[in-house]
């Protein structure tokens, strides 16, 4: 038998194999891809997409959702930094909520986390009731129970009675009322907590092991092992923690009982950005402000991730 017939028996027959016509014919067809991704792609543009470049266009005009918009350039930027002290003061409490309960409640999650990743008996219940606080989400329900333990007939409020201190109810006095907030937030740190606990099992023991031969104690592993491996997940809740406390709105909405009070001490941004729009229908001013949120968020993004170089370890990566 020649080597001409050996080829020839070897081969496939015609339209089989990976590169047969009717494999072929398989790839060139994208149009089904396409359809498939038709309801997300129309979803995008017709949900996402397109409402964000109308908002775009209306921070530009004067709209007050009854007449027409009238194009007034960058007055409404203009004006939220030079002609509106409401609007800096909610930038400001915005940014040291972020500031306090970002950090408070990372830090809480993995303490909790840290707990949780020892074998111990009924572990399975603990993490089921830490979590659940999470689920409950940040409705209206749990703000209003929030602040019926913070006034001055709540619960909290008598417990600080007993030990001589009259505050005179959290969310009516302007030093504390923000403070509630917080605690509020710090209180609900199940899905961080949850991302630790699964970046701790990710951790090879192997450290730990040659940590211990090397004398190190628990500060010095913690410090030296624990933290740069779970560094990639310290990116990650900080980036999604921080976009969701600058979009915090129930919370302040229910316990201030819409107004900001006392003081303004809780007239979040998007309190504010509410208050614009949908009470006084200034649609061009609450679009600059949202644009401006926006931007914030991204930029404080970008830099999470510019410096993510200096301080997160990837395993396996050349430091």
């Amino acid at each position: 038998m020649t080597v001409q017939t050996l080829d020839a028996a070897a081969a496939p027959p015609a339209g089989a194999g990976a590169g047969g016509p009717r494999q072929r014919r398989r790839r060139d067809r994208p149009g089904i891809a396409f359809l498939f991704l038709s309801p997300w792609v129309c979803g995008a543009l017709l949900l996402t997409v397109g409402p964000m470049l109308a908002s775009l266009y209306l921070s530009f005009t004067d709209y007050d959702l009854f007449t027409t918009p009238r194009w007034v350039g960058l007055d409404n930027y203009r004006r939220l930094f030079t002609d509106d002290p409401r609007f800096l003061a909610s930038a400001a409490v915005t940014a040291k909520y972020v500031l306090l309960s970002v950090p408070l409640k990372l830090a809480a999650a993995l303490a909790v986390a840290l707990l949780l990743n020892r074998p111990r008996r009924g572990q399975g219940f603990y993490r089921s009731s830490l979590y659940a606080p999470s689920l409950l989400g940040t409705g209206v329900a749990l703000a209003l129970v929030w602040r019926a333990l913070f006034t001055d007939e709540g619960v909290v409020d008598s417990l600080t009675n007993t030990v001589g201190w009259d505050s005179g109810g959290w969310i009516n006095e302007p030093d504390y009322a923000l403070y509630v907030l917080i605690i509020l937030a710090v209180w609900q740190f199940g899905a961080p907590m949850v991302i630790f606990l699964a970046g701790l099992k990710q951790i090879p023991q192997e450290l730990y092991d040659a940590a211990a031969v090397d004398g190190a104690g628990r500060w010095r592993t913690f410090r030296s092992v624990t933290l740069p491996m779970l560094s990639p997940i310290i990116l990650f809740n900080l980036v999604l923690e921080t976009i969701h406390a600058f979009q915090a709105f129930t919370p302040a909405f229910v316990v201030s009982g819409g107004r900001g009070g006392p003081g303004n001490s809780t007239l979040f941004y998007t309190l504010y950005l509410y208050e614009r729009g949908f009470s006084q229908f200034r649609m061009g001013y609450a679009s600059a402000m949202a644009w401006l949120l926006l931007l914030t968020v991204a930029v404080i993004t970008a830099l999470f991730f510019g410096t993510a170089r200096r301080w997160v370890f990837y395993s396996g990566e050349d430091k």
